[in-house]
């Protein structure tokens, strides 16, 4: 049986906070490690808009199944207007 969550759209400040640690993760050789929990860390949310997640969850997130993640990933990405650029 599958979980039901709720995806949210960034504000313009927690977009940019999402785009700083991006960088910061980048500089630091980790671009990618758990990228997709960390952009579902910043959008999964309850059904008042409430994140359900903090920073320090990325990794557990990640852990979590592939498939699942890759669903809240493209949901976030599209809600979000990100790209791969």
């Amino acid at each position: 049986m599958g979980r039901h969550v709720f995806v949210k759209t960034m504000t313009g400040t927690q977009r940019d906070a999402f785009e700083a640690a991006h960088l910061a993760a980048k500089k630091a050789g980790d671009e990618l490690a758990n990228f997709r929990a960390r952009l579902a860390v910043a959008t999964v949310c309850n059904e008042a808009g409430e994140l359900l997640f903090a920073a320090s969850d990325a990794v557990r997130l990640g852990e979590t199944h592939a498939k699942s993640l890759d669903r809240v990933w493209e949901v976030a990405r599209r809600l979000n207007g990100l790209t791969d650029s």
